[in-house]
């Protein structure tokens, strides 16, 4: 009798519910969905509405056309955020956070805000969808398994809070190391195959704004690259496969340290056995932090 109670009351409230697309609202509904869905999130995410926008409409790629709010009654309960881009040749949508209120959960609104995603997401011919998810939010990861999406990649974090220990070494292969322009640094990667995180990508970098890039040459030829913000983030680090083990990144690293007076430095990267080999020779300690790269293939 209790249960069908609960279901009674669940589905009223879900009746009231009304979904938005975000470029049709005041954005202020979706930083309000935003800020209560966070409010009790494993990671503490407690943002001034400018920075939310500028954090999760920036670079990151998330647009209001692509997004829905859940209302209730005025007040919104739930917010999921989209964007769209080549990502890795495929097109792409990428859920940039969910978020639900607490005294709405359980309640079927990410079931419905995750259908407006994919309606969205097939109506712009996307080939998948994507998200990140953080390892331990069981919860969220069950759900987005029953959505049918599948964990493809482990998402690791690093820090060094003592860049003195970081040194010039010598460098057999006498490579050159100068800052250069974005377009050029966009030029020397795309020779390169890889897989790198959504945050981290070319399309990712273009759009933001403090982020400086060097370059290794030999024989004026790029063979490594660096993109690095003025906070110590490191976004990119890669040196061609013949001439790795030669301490080209460690002088990349240094140089920027030096250059951008950095004494901490941080890096995230998926899957990437010689990547956290380098940085673990360099004293980086790794985060408990970590999060799944999480993939649904689209008919």
């Amino acid at each position: 009798m209790e249960t069908n109670t609960t279901n009674t009351l669940n589905n009223a409230i879900l009746d009231e519910v009304k979904y938005y697309r975000c470029s049709d609202v005041d954005i202020d509904f979706a930083y309000q969905a935003f800020s209560i869905g966070f409010s009790d999130y494993i990671v503490k995410l407690d943002l001034p509405k400018e920075q939310f926008i500028a954090l999760f409409f920036g670079p990151e790629g998330n647009k209001l056309e692509h997004s829905f709010v859940a209302i209730h009654e005025n007040d919104a309960v739930g917010v999921i955020l989209g964007g769209i881009k080549n990502y890795e040749n495929i097109k792409t949508m990428r859920c940039g956070t969910l978020a639900i209120s607490p005294s709405f959960r359980g309640k079927g609104i990410s079931q419905k805000l995750f259908e407006l995603h994919k309606e969205e997401a097939e109506k712009n011919e996307c080939k998948q969808l994507f998200l990140e998810v953080i390892v331990g939010n069981d919860r969220a990861i069950n759900f987005y398994k029953k959505l049918g999406y599948e964990k493809v990649y482990d998402l690791s974090y690093f820090t060094n809070k003592d860049t003195s220990n970081i040194s010039f070494l010598p460098d057999k292969t006498e490579c050159n190391i100068s800052k250069i322009e974005f377009n050029l640094f966009k030029d020397t990667v795309q020779q390169w195959d890889y897989h790198i995180n959504w945050q981290n990508d070319l399309e990712f970098l273009e759009k933001a704004t403090n982020f400086t890039y060097y370059q290794a040459t030999k024989n004026d030829v790029g063979v490594g690259t660096l993109a690095i913000n003025k906070h110590g983030k490191i976004s990119f680090i890669m040196v061609d496969k013949k001439f790795r083990n030669s301490k080209v990144a460690t002088n990349l690293l240094k140089t920027a340290i030096l250059e951008l007076e950095l004494n901490a430095i941080s890096t995230a990267f998926p899957n990437n056995s010689s990547l956290e080999g380098f940085f673990n020779q360099l004293q980086f300690n790794k985060e408990k932090l970590s999060q799944y790269e999480m993939y649904k293939t689209l008919n």
